[in-house]
């Protein structure tokens, strides 16, 4: 496959998001080790809670942050998000109690949200209409390669330095992501007649078949990931994997996600998007389940692979799904509405599957998420029309 021209802001762009990604892998195999080994939570429940602020404050600040963009540029919208993004690792090395990973997780979130919001509809700006899914998959390759080495890092960083040195990582992530924000410029332009939010809101929700399947498979996604961030790790360690096979096995997850969407986004340009995106949740599902059953190293890292591809061909999918359809003037408001009720998915997996941990262990937890994630992806699926452009009168 040939890569088209793209103007030098695109890689830039895709580059910043390789940081993006870089603040929440920081996170990703340590935190839920913090919450057991530093902190001795008793429940998986009270562990979890960490990435249910995260997911709250993304989805409420990609709810926010599209509409903005749309009225005010994403330029400084990106800018801010990079200055959120200093305390968080100076928090984590910190810490005294859990309360306070808790609120940084809520900081984090809303970085987030600025930041890899503004990327993804910043690089569809620059890509144009016929490569969107190029755009959002190189966006969510870059983001998700970055999730997925800082995951592997830390936790090869662990045996050495112990569960906090290397969250210090943070600080160059920082550094390099406030740099390359304050060197890009704008792609967008502020709308001409803005759009009422709360009617796109409706549209986007409910009221329009396609945008509405595309945010059920995106949510259901998601709740998947909130669930295997918090519960996977704790799982390996109690069947007798090491931390390092633990890093490897969640990095092989991340790593599989980041680079096929490479593949699956480009190609939902050239076959469409439903297939990919239905058959990349019912993927999910599947092999979730067999990933919970796992009980060797092989088994874990192939089921782990397939989970990753399976998130790969929805992931960016879903997102160019959902430019197709949206009017230019208030496609940021309608990915935004999107990527909150997306990521919304995080705080509902991970505080259903650590309620379900709580009662009957973390390999039952995550079973019944993949039966679950089985269940909304034919369900979204089957509602799931072809996609008219969106009209707001």
């Amino acid at each position: 496959m040939t890569v088209p021209r793209l103007p030098a802001l695109f890689w830039l762009l895709a580059l910043t998001n390789l940081f993006v990604g870089g603040m929440v892998g920081l996170e990703r195999t340590l935190v839920p080790l913090l919450a057991n080994d530093v902190f001795h939570l008793a429940t998986s429940g009270a562990a979890l809670a960490f990435i249910a602020s995260f997911g709250i404050a993304k989805a409420f600040g990609n709810l926010a942050v599209g509409a903005l963009a749309d009225r005010q540029g994403r330029l400084a919208v990106l800018r801010a998000g990079w200055l959120l993004a200093w305390p968080v690792p100076l928090v984590l090395l910190l810490a005294q109690n859990w309360t306070a990973v808790i609120l940084v997780n809520i900081l984090l979130g809303l970085q987030q949200a600025l930041t890899w919001s503004m990327t993804v509809n910043m690089m569809i700006d620059a890509a144009g209409p016929g490569q969107r899914g190029l755009a959002t998959g190189l966006n969510e390759l870059a983001g998700y390669l970055g999730v997925s080495v800082m995951a592997f890092v830390t936790g090869l960083l662990v045996a050495p330095l112990g569960l906090r040195p290397p969250l210090a990582l943070g600080f160059l992530l920082a550094l390099l992501g406030t740099v390359l924000a304050f060197i890009s410029v704008e792609t967008g332009r502020s709308a001409t007649h803005p759009s009422a939010p709360i009617r796109i809101f409706a549209l986007v929700t409910w009221q329009h078949r396609s945008l509405s399947s595309a945010v059920l498979l995106g949510f259901t996604t998601n709740l998947k990931d909130g669930a295997v961030w918090g519960l996977l790790p704790l799982m390996l360690v109690s069947r007798g994997f090491a931390l390092p096979q633990v890093a490897a096995v969640a990095g092989t997850y991340t790593l599989v996600w980041a680079l096929s969407q490479a593949v699956f986004g480009p190609l939902s340009d050239r076959v469409g998007r439903r297939t990919l995106t239905g058959g990349g949740v019912l993927l999910q599902g599947l092999t979730l389940w067999s990933l919970s059953l796992a009980g060797t190293l092989p088994l874990a890292f192939l089921a782990a692979a397939l989970l990753g591809m399976g998130t790969g061909m929805a992931y960016p999918t879903l997102m160019a799904w959902v430019a197709d359809v949206s009017d230019p003037e208030w496609r940021a408001t309608a990915l935004g509405i999107y990527r909150f009720w997306r990521d919304t998915g995080y705080a509902v997996g991970a505080l259903g599957a650590g309620v379900i941990a709580a009662a009957v262990g973390a390999t039952a937890a995550l079973g019944w998420t993949a039966f679950g994630v089985v269940f909304l992806a034919l369900t979204a699926w089957l509602r799931s029309a072809p996609r008219p452009v969106a009209n707001l009168g």
